[in-house]
């Protein structure tokens, strides 16, 4: 409404100013004089203005009706804004009322609970003091029980677990080892060869004992000296005994003096001769054995002095077992293993025909005769997996390859074949000895039994002192502690036997 009448004011004036130029204009049409021209202009300009305050007043009767009918309207909504407002205020008083009462419900609850749970405790520790004092038994032990009686549960949980796991691994790896190893075995037949330190030498009589001990024992003395061997002429009929340590050297003393009986001229000239043809004889035969040892494994490129070594290996043994025959035997199997696996079988049987070659040398060089053989194999050219195998035969060295677990397994193999090897009989009496006092040594074992020659162990129990579960795992531990404290070919195996018995009387 404020701007209105300046609009208003500002339009006559235009409309003034239009009507005075329109007279102008006119009265210079006309040729009318300016008092008449200023008089039809006011003329004008009256009317002009009374039309606009007439329009002016139309427009602000109509601004002015549409500004109270939106104040009006304006008012209305304020209106009902109030009463929702009063409305939200009402129903916020209402709930801060029922928040109130369950503010003080809830405080009233909660004092309830306390007093309640302070009952509650209340009657636990009378109900515990009263469990204790019936049951003479306090709080502290009980738990200690419970926690014994769960780690005994435990124990007795894992150790079932440990024997159905063990039994699954051992179940597998025995039926697969016993496969490869029966036909590896099946394929193989060899002769099983035992010799002694003593050679005998048939006579044709007992005169010729005489013959070789010859006037004032010359004879013999010259023999023994140049031989380096002991001659035994006793009473044993028609036959002298050649003695000595050495193999090479009671060989050739014996095929010396059997010459010396087949010629029957037996003097220092004659024995000097003789010994010098059957060392040569000798010499020949362990170069014809090296070489037919390297044709029978079939291998390739080996050091003439290898094959000189290896020769010398006819005439030595093992506790009882021929060192060349038992190398021959090793590679052949070492061989069919790895075939088996899948290994490199030329590599595999190259390493177990040459993993005893320190034999060959080891009184003249002081040192375990794998570390000795690995070091001969070294300087001869062999490949650094083969030396391996060699030096780690006897676990001087740990074995890091599949070849020297496989020549391992060959050369146990090869020596626990039945009657392959004998002992001295007081190292074989200790050793069993000392089987039965490792497994005594264990808590609730009754009696041990060492049997199949130290192959088993079977142990007795104490039935009261141990149940199922703590037999097996006391067979583990006795299996375990034997790996540990003997050496041994092949294995052992350990038998815990528990036996309960009930008996009673009939009177």
């Amino acid at each position: 409404m404020q701007w209105v009448i300046p609009a208003v004011v500002a339009a006559v004036v235009v409309l003034a100013f239009a009507a005075g130029t329109l007279l102008a204009r006119r009265g210079v049409a006309t040729q009318q004089t300016p008092e008449e021209l200023i008089g039809e202009a006011r003329l004008e300009a009256q009317r002009i203005l009374a039309r606009a305050e007439e329009e002016a007043r139309a427009k602000a009767e109509t601004y002015r009706d549409r500004e109270d009918a939106t104040l009006e309207h304006r008012r209305v909504e304020i209106g009902s804004q109030e009463e929702r407002l009063a409305q939200r205020e009402a129903t916020l008083e209402q709930r801060a009322a029922n928040l109130a009462q369950r503010e003080e419900l809830i405080m009233i609850k909660e004092r309830a609970a306390a007093e309640a749970i302070r009952e509650a405790e209340s009657l636990k520790e009378e109900a515990r003091d009263t469990l204790e004092r019936i049951a003479a038994f306090d709080a502290k032990a009980a738990k200690a029980e419970l926690l014994a009686r769960t780690e005994a549960e435990a124990k007795r949980q894992a150790m079932v677990l440990v024997r159905d796991l063990e039994a699954k691994a051992r179940e597998e790896a025995e039926r697969r080892a016993k496969r490869i190893l029966a036909g590896v075995i099946q394929r193989l037949a060899s002769e099983v060869v035992s010799e002694t330190t003593v050679s005998t030498v048939p006579l044709p009589s007992d005169d010729m004992k005489g013959r070789i001990i010859g006037r004032d024992g010359r004879n013999i003395r010259a023999f023994e000296a140049l031989a380096g061997v002991n001659l035994i002429v006793d009473d044993t009929p028609e036959a002298v005994s050649v003695s000595t340590f050495d193999p090479v050297r009671r060989e050739i003393a014996r095929i010396a003096l059997e010459r010396l009986v087949e010629d029957g001229r037996i003097h220092p000239a004659s024995i000097e001769e003789a010994y010098e043809k059957a060392r040569a004889e000798v010499q020949q035969s362990i170069t014809d054995a090296g070489e037919w040892a390297v044709l029978e494994v079939g291998i390739t490129r080996v050091h003439p002095e290898l094959i000189t070594l290896l020769g010398r290996l006819k005439y030595r043994t093992s506790y009882g077992q021929n060192v060349l025959d038992h190398l021959v035997e090793s590679a052949h199997i070492a061989g069919m293993l790895a075939a088996e696996l899948g290994v490199d079988e030329h590599e595999a049987r190259r390493a177990a025909f040459l993993h005893d070659i320190g034999k060959a040398v080891s009184h003249e060089i002081g040192g375990s005769h794998a570390l000795i053989g690995a070091e001969i194999a070294r300087r001869f050219g062999e490949e650094p997996p083969v030396v391996h195998a060699i030096e780690a035969h006897h676990n001087e060295v740990e074995p890091r390859t599949l070849t020297a677990v496989l020549v391992q397994a060959a050369d146990a193999v090869s020596a626990a074949r039945p009657g392959a090897r004998r002992e001295v009989l007081e190292s074989y009496v200790r050793r069993l000895e000392r089987l039965e006092d490792i497994a005594a040594g264990f808590p609730g074992v009754e009696r041990v039994f060492a049997l199949q020659a130290g192959r088993e162990v079977r142990v007795i129990v104490d039935p009261e002192e141990m149940d199922d579960l703590t037999a097996a795992e006391t067979a583990r531990r006795i299996a375990r502690k034997l790996e540990e404290d003997l050496q041994y070919p092949g294995q052992i195996e350990v038998t815990v036997i528990r036996e309960f018995r009930a008996r009673d009387y009939a009177r």
